[in-house]
């Protein structure tokens, strides 16, 4: 019988570096592959599978509305997108959401929404978006062209125009840009995740947020990665004492199922008139359903979990020979290895803990509700590699 992995090389298109490892199930923060090894997942899909794997609370609610409808679209009304809209806003102080599918879609969103709001009120030629270097907004053509990081720009010119970039934490540099360019936003994340886990300083986020409100630059916070629990607080922006306008987010918002978010402040909520933006997926009542239980579950218990989490890997890991720094936030953790990032994640792989890259550095992104026990015995196989043939 052929095998999946030749399956996939043949048809699938090459566009990712797959590790040879093909996945089969999932029980909690415990994956198998097709051989019946199983792996310590420390990855979750990349941040997505927040809850791990086969939760029976998240799985009740998606089964149960996958029995009563699966889709309608948005010409009509479903009580787990409204019901999530409702969560959400409630628990951020927001107005209005606007549902996708990706976190890339939920950034063309906040782009959208920023531009129209700058442009009704300062003018067609405020438009152009202040991003940060080394930031990370998604794979679409006016995503990557608000990333910024040249090596992904490369082979896509011409660039969707009217971004610029500034240097992260470089508070003199973002106020002479601001007076420069006349800005239709600033856009920010508030950890640098794809461009290697790197928090924001306090001294810049309060410049940030300084300036959006001095001169009514709507202040747009890419909670993609950093959002729904990941940091310690339900967003990571609440950390920073800030008050975005607008805020994008997807990844472990539906638990393992597609959707983005966009959420739209006081001064915003109103900008986006019909027809001016839609998503035929968006909203869809199973992602939104499953979405709405992730929502509810990451209360103050559950969010003092990730912190006491995070403060034992944090601990560990600065202290572990082979390892030079460990940054992030919450459950969001860059490590920098004596080694080669990559062949420690290879041979963590192999001792059945799956980690993943982020630039230079060992990422880990895993479940929130990892177990204790098996979070333990997953750092101490990431020590013992670190440290293996490092004098």
């Amino acid at each position: 019988m052929e095998s999946i992995i030749s399956i996939d090389n043949q048809y699938v298109a090459n566009t990712y570096a797959r590790f040879p490892l093909e996945l089969v199930s999932g029980e909690g923060s415990i994956l198998t592959d097709v051989n019946g090894k199983k792996y310590i997942d420390m990855g979750s899909g990349i941040g997505v599978s927040c809850l791990g794997f086969n939760d029976e609370d998240w799985k009740k609610a998606v089964i149960e509305q996958i029995s009563k409808v699966q889709h309608t679209s948005n010409l009509y009304y479903t009580s787990p997108c409204a019901l999530l809209a409702k969560a959400l806003c409630e628990r951020t102080g927001m107005r209005k959401v606007f549902f996708s599918n990706s976190g890339a879609e939920s950034n063309e969103c906040a782009i959208k929404a920023a531009r129209k709001y700058s442009a009704e009120k300062k003018g067609d030629d405020c438009y152009t978006v202040i991003t940060l270097k080394n930031s990370f907004h998604g794979r679409t053509l006016t995503t990557l062209s608000a990333t910024g990081q040249d090596v992904f720009h490369k082979l896509f010119n011409p660039l969707t125009p009217g971004f610029v970039h500034t240097e992260a934490n470089d508070s003199d540099a973002l106020v002479k840009l601001v007076d420069e360019v006349n800005p239709a936003a600033i856009m920010i994340e508030c950890v640098q995740g794809e461009g290697g886990v790197l928090p924001l300083t306090m001294e810049f986020a309060a410049t940030v947020q300084s300036l959006a409100t001095e001169k009514d630059i709507p202040l747009v916070v890419d909670e993609v990665q950093t959002g729904n629990g990941r940091t310690g607080t339900l967003y990571a922006y609440m950390q920073y004492g800030l008050t975005p306008d607008v805020v994008s987010t997807a990844k472990g918002l539906g638990g393992g199922l597609p959707i983005g978010a966009t959420l739209l402040g006081e001064k915003m909520e109103n900008v986006l008139k019909a027809g001016d933006h839609g998503s035929t997926y968006g909203g869809n009542p199973v992602c939104a359903a499953g979405a709405l239980n992730v929502i509810e579950r990451l209360d103050d218990a559950f969010l003092a979990e990730v912190k006491t989490k995070s403060e034992y890997v944090f601990t560990e890991l600065s202290q572990a020979k082979g390892v030079t720094a460990v940054s992030g936030m919450g459950l969001m953790i860059g490590i920098k290895t004596v080694k080669d990032a990559k062949s420690v994640v290879n041979a963590c792989i192999e001792k059945g803990v799956i980690c993943l890259t982020a630039k230079d550095k060992v990422r880990l992104l895993p479940a929130l509700n990892i177990p204790m026990p098996v979070l333990k015995e997953a750092i101490a196989v990431i020590k013992a590699v670190c440290a293996e043939g490092v004098e």
